[in-house]
């Protein structure tokens, strides 16, 4: 049986695949080490009692870590040199890779012989071309590692997968997707690959977030920093930011349901600032053939959805305001040149990145 582990800082989400990598089961943990579980090992142990899964059951095991850097760019086995390069990129990804080395260690002190593979977040975006990804800072700077990575890479390698399969692997050659959650994020895909993406050095640039800031000048942040200095400042902009900011919540239902001045306005920055990003992707693959939803947001909310698809109006795009209010599978008019699917997100694969 193979164990797929997605290990947040204060929550675990586990997995189980028989031979026929048919899903057997599923646990998840939250609120560890603070009311929940004590540990990520005692989570890990509760999660595989309440599947029915013994350690020794085990064949394998497959981890979710968000930062690869710009070596770690396929799936691979953990080693302890694979592990010491997932801390090396802890600094790139701090909310993300210290708590992915969490659940490698917790299940490592469970099963110790028991094979370890990860695959990155960071990894579908290792085909954007340089211009993409390189920041114009000096050569000393650039060498250190700064420069755009990518995230939600996982959840767009599987919206790719899934979309052959639902087009009869007639994949659209310029795709636009809109992952939308907490973590929100939207990707250029030419051809299946990545060609760009809103995300950059860090989850913090692109989109409105729930509690991230999404793209900012750079002058505001060392203001930010110089008024409240460095922790502070990645802690408002991590955890303070974005609708939470905006708007008091972060929880996009919740400002669904309270039709105030900041909620109103809150909504209509997410939806500005999404279908603005889309813009500068189409430019990134010369066009647009197809566009896909996916994401709680992404897939729950149809106004959100309307709210940037009428925006893309001017790229041939129209959808059917039923089938959106509906959550159909496919929103197109007839007559719309741009396809346009709502294509659920694994949970497991989905993370908050």
């Amino acid at each position: 049986m193979l164990l797929v582990v997605n290990a947040g800082s204060s929550s675990l989400k586990l997995a189980v695949f028989d031979a026929s990598l048919r899903e057997a089961a599923q646990a998840r943990a939250e609120r560890i080490g603070t009311g929940g579980p004590a540990d990520h090992r005692a989570a890990l142990q509760a999660g595989l009692a309440e599947m029915g899964i013994a350690a020794s059951d085990l064949t394998a095991a497959a981890h979710r870590v968000v930062h690869g850097g710009a070596t770690l760019t396929a799936p691979c086995r953990i080693t302890a040199e694979v592990e010491a390069q997932i801390y090396a990129c802890a600094a790139l990804a701090p909310l993300h890779n210290p708590a992915n080395l969490m659940g490698i260690r917790a299940l490592a002190a469970l099963a110790p012989e028991l094979p370890q593979y990860a695959s990155f977040d960071t990894a579908f975006h290792a085909t954007n071309p340089a211009l993409a990804t390189t920041y114009a800072l000096p050569a000393d700077e650039r060498a250190r590692g700064l420069r755009r990575y990518g995230f939600h890479g996982l959840s767009y390698a599987a919206i790719v997968r899934k979309l052959k399969e639902i087009s009869e692997n007639e994949l659209p050659n310029r795709l636009l997707v809109f992952h939308l959650g907490n973590g929100a994020s939207a990707c250029a895909i030419q051809i299946g690959q990545s060609v760009a993406s809103t995300m950059g050095y860090s989850p913090l640039d692109g989109l409105t977030m729930g509690t991230r800031a999404g793209g900012l000048d750079p002058a505001v942040v060392l203001d930010l920093a110089a008024r409240h200095g460095v922790d502070a400042t990645a802690r408002l902009l991590n955890r303070e930011s974005g609708l939470l900011g905006l708007a008091g919540a972060a929880d996009m239902r919740a400002l669904q349901t309270s039709a105030t001045p900041d909620t109103t306005f809150a909504r209509d920055h997410f939806a500005y600032w999404a279908a603005r990003h889309a813009g500068s992707l189409m430019v990134a693959m010369g066009g647009l053939d197809a566009i896909v939803f996916t994401g709680g947001i992404g897939e729950k909310d149809a106004a959100i959805r309307a709210a940037i698809l009428d925006r893309l109006a001017f790229a041939g795009v129209r959808y059917d305001t039923t089938r959106n209010a509906q959550a159909a599978a496919q929103l197109q008019e007839t007559h719309s040149h741009v396809a346009i699917w709502i294509v659920p997100a694994d949970a497991l694969r989905e993370g908050r990145a």
